[in-house]
């Protein structure tokens, strides 16, 4: 069962963007993506709030989480996210392993 977590930094005057840009060029966004048990770790821009951007983080299982949550990476993003004055709000999302049901499949266009 993978754990997904949308964190939305939010900040002003382009500071979200300019946070992702320095955690892209900086390396250390494909350092986290190289992490045991890390799935997926992508950014996506806010067409609605410019000043948010939400990160998709998907890890194995806790274990996973946690053992990124204890690395050094986390002062590295800690760093960054005080140097650009973002706030985050959180949310939690458990994987369902019995699949996509099929009414739910039928809106898919694939």
């Amino acid at each position: 069962m993978s754990i997904a977590m949308n964190l939305y930094y939010t900040g002003h005057g382009g500071s979200a963007r300019r946070f992702v840009s320095e955690m892209e060029e900086s390396g250390t966004a494909a350092a986290i993506r190289n992490e045991d048990g890390n799935e997926r770790y992508e950014y996506f821009l806010s067409s609605s709030d410019p000043e948010t951007v939400l990160l998709v983080d998907i890890w194995r299982d806790q274990a996973a989480l946690d053992a990124h949550h204890a690395s050094p990476m986390m002062a590295t993003i800690a760093q960054l996210r005080e140097k650009h004055d973002l706030h985050m709000r959180a949310e939690r999302y458990l994987s369902d392993e019995s699949g996509i049901p099929a009414g739910d499949e039928s809106h898919l266009r694939r």
